[in-house]
């Protein structure tokens, strides 16, 4: 039950990056999504959402295999 629960946090900042590189495609093609009012607005908002996703993720990663010693010595405590 734990690995579920583990899972179902993980995806959370995975489905915000995701998101936030749909803003950014829809950008670049023109589309702008209803309740943002323009394009400029609608990118940096992806950009925020990518990064904040990436690295909540990449820190839930890292945090993980600093348990298990499985990090180079350079990211070690």
């Amino acid at each position: 039950m734990h690995r579920y629960a583990a899972l179902l946090l993980a995806l959370i900042p995975i489905v915000m990056a995701v998101v936030g590189i749909k803003l950014m495609r829809d950008t670049v093609f023109g589309i702008l999504i209803s309740p943002i009012p323009f394009l400029p607005l609608q990118f940096g908002i992806g950009v925020i959402c990518f990064g904040i996703g990436i690295y909540i993720f990449g820190g839930f990663i890292l945090y993980r295999d600093r348990k298990r010693n499985k990090v180079q010595a350079r990211f070690r405590k």
